[in-house]
């Protein structure tokens, strides 16, 4: 196999060993919707007569379109949601459910979901699960083989560096890599692909979730990026995320908590990813302002700012810096400034 024909391969082992996956059930392809896509229909096509997926109703949207989507193109199939259907995901969760996506970290909140706990209560009921990691990989140990998951997605922008337009990555248990059907049979995941045979056969293994020709260049700058990851000890990267974030909290509540910030995230460390969310009336502004002075983070309607802690460069002395800088702003009332208030088109 040619250099860059081996790279979603050999860089999928690489992520595989910061997400808890022995080798040859990770590659890294395509977006993260895409996986989805494709996880899910391999889920549901293991599980033939069930025809529900679980999810939740405050996951990052794009996990509930391509839930939706998938539900389309199967007859009688439905979507249940926690926060809608029911008020855990837990209790969704019973012998007409084919498979469960979930976040590891939700996306706004940064609460951490016991990943072990909620895959053995969606076994014990026969169903698969799915885990996004998107806000996981990292940013803190995940042990995939160790909690037995089926599949788990995710993508390599944000902690692990892979730069704008980084591909995603899909794990699937080995377990699973006989029986792996999915709908995007594209050239790549034929089992010869330069045979340029006139139908499909599959590949074996991980292969099958390969789909079209890959970004070579952005493979390779992903390469790059996850060279320093073999040295990185991720126990002592999660002890280091935990001190930035308690840190800034403690901080925030200190110094700016007379200006209507109120706390998002879980309070207690173990419950928490590596990003703190706070809430304001104004969150919008405010953070326009941040990012006017150089700090850079996110605003999530309706009213979220969303700080992420890359345990990996940001030092306790930014956590500082950042602090002063929020407080300046509040204090001062420069989010007020009527360029801040001044959205994006966005349709």
């Amino acid at each position: 196999m040619s250099f860059r024909r081996a790279l979603p391969f050999s860089l999928g082992d690489r992520v595989g060993r910061l997400i808890g996956a022995a080798v040859g059930q990770t590659v890294v392809c395509d977006t993260t919707s895409i996986n989805i896509y494709k996880a899910l229909h391999a889920a549901m096509a293991l599980r033939p007569d069930r025809l529900v997926i679980v999810s939740e109703g405050g996951s990052f949207p794009t996990d509930i379109y391509m839930a939706e989507g998938v539900v389309s193109t199967r007859p009688g199939a439905s979507l249940r949601l926690e926060g809608v259907d029911a008020p855990d995901i837990e209790d969704l969760i019973d012998g007409t459910v084919a498979v469960v996506l979930v976040n590891h970290v939700n996306y706004k909140s940064a609460e951490l979901r016991d990943m072990a706990a909620l895959t053995k209560k969606a076994h014990e009921n026969g169903a698969l699960v799915i885990w996004d990691l998107c806000h996981t990989a990292g940013a803190l140990p995940v042990d995939l083989d160790g909690a037995n998951v089926d599949f788990a997605v995710g993508c390599t922008y944000k902690y692990l560096n892979g730069g704008p337009g980084a591909p995603a990555f899909i794990y699937a248990a080995a377990r699973h890599h006989g029986a792996i059907s999915q709908p995007l049979s594209g050239w790549w995941g034929h089992a010869r692909p330069f045979a340029f045979e006139k139908h499909y056969a599959a590949g074996e293994g991980i292969r099958r979730f390969l789909c079209g020709t890959q970004p070579i260049l952005s493979l390779r700058a992903l390469k790059g990026a996850l060279d320093i990851w073999d040295e990185v000890d991720m126990a002592a990267l999660r002890e280091k995320s935990l001190g930035l974030t308690d840190l800034f909290i403690a901080l925030v509540e200190a110094k700016c908590g007379a200006y209507g910030l109120e706390l998002e995230s879980p309070r207690e460390r173990a419950k928490r990813g590596s990003q703190v969310s706070f809430s304001h009336p104004n969150a919008y502004a405010v953070m326009q302002a941040l990012i006017d002075r150089g700090l850079i983070g996110d605003f999530r309607a309706p009213s979220t700012m969303r700080f992420g802690f890359a345990p990996l460069y940001v030092s306790y002395a930014d956590v500082w810096q950042a602090v002063v800088i929020l407080e300046d702003i509040l204090r001062a009332g420069s989010w007020q400034d009527a360029r801040f208030a001044v959205r994006a088109a966005v349709t």
